[in-house]
């Protein structure tokens, strides 16, 4: 017979054996459920990533991007302007000191010049060459300027700040900084008559107000319904307007809107030089 102690380590080592097996067991239960949970994240992740694909590719898809209206742009060049009576030749001329100037560059001398003839300039650009004829019957003290800053090279590396497409459409340039504030350090008085109308083709003068004219001018490609407070003093040939053209089809960043209008060229456009030749 089994003494009491015998029984008790029989009973303990049975005891021993149970909790192993169980612990064995619980181990293997473990494992199998974290197998189990990881196969359905991994299912439910792709099911989402699935639905989330189908829902963007249903629910969103992708839109073309609209075309930009294309630029209307007159092909008839505006008749050649033409004062109605003749001014005196020659005139008298001064050049107001104005501001500080963009760039270094001398005011022309205050005097006579004369009224009569014109003057052949080629403004020379990274898009084309844009031949102009200035008009000293338009516009002598203006011309007399003109010359005076591009003889100079205060056009040089410049660029055109503003282009209109709609309403004024025309290409503004002549300022240094690019901000369209900049000019020469001086002004002169307008040139200009009351039968005056602008149209394509023409070569004006900028303004801030009356008798402020400096450095900057703009080029008139297409429709311009201006008031005649703005100095012609030239034309621009066909050849120079394509160029223009091109320019304006390309569009404008609509910086200054709503005023005055337009904004910066999409197609910038640099001078590199005016040439002028008597």
């Amino acid at each position: 017979m089994p003494s009491n102690e015998q029984r008790r380590q029989a009973a303990k080592r049975k005891l021993e054996r149970q909790l192993e097996r169980r612990a064995v067991q619980a181990k293997r239960r473990r494992t199998i459920t974290i197998g189990a949970t990881i196969v359905v994240v991994i299912a439910v992740v792709v099911g989402v990533f699935y639905f989330t694909r189908t829902s963007d590719d249903t629910a969103q898809p992708e839109t073309p991007p609209q075309a930009q209206p294309e630029i209307q742009i007159p092909t008839e060049l505006a008749p050649a302007p033409q004062r109605p009576t003749p001014l005196a030749d020659p005139v008298s001329c001064q050049y107001r000191p104005e501001g500080q100037a963009s760039k270094p560059v001398n005011p022309p001398a205050n005097g006579e010049v004369p009224s009569k003839g014109t003057v052949q300039a080629t403004i020379n650009t990274n898009q084309g060459a844009i031949p102009l004829t200035l008009d000293r019957s338009l516009a002598p003290c203006t011309v007399n300027s003109f010359v005076s800053l591009a003889e100079q090279g205060f056009y040089n590396e410049t660029s055109c700040h503003r282009i209109g497409t709609t309403g004024l459409q025309m290409l503004q340039c002549g300022d240094p900084s690019g901000s369209g504030s900049g000019g020469p350090g001086y002004s002169f008085d307008d040139e200009t008559f009351p039968e005056l109308q602008y149209g394509r083709g023409y070569l004006a003068m900028a303004n801030s107000g009356p008798n402020t004219n400096g450095s900057q001018f703009f080029m008139v490609f297409g429709e311009a319904p201006l008031s005649p407070d703005y100095t012609v003093f030239g034309t621009i040939t066909e050849e120079g307007l394509k160029v223009i053209d091109d320019i304006a089809r390309a569009g404008d960043d609509g910086a200054y809107e709503p005023s005055p209008g337009g904004g910066k060229p999409n197609k910038q456009v640099n001078f590199q030089n005016i040439e002028i030749k008597a």
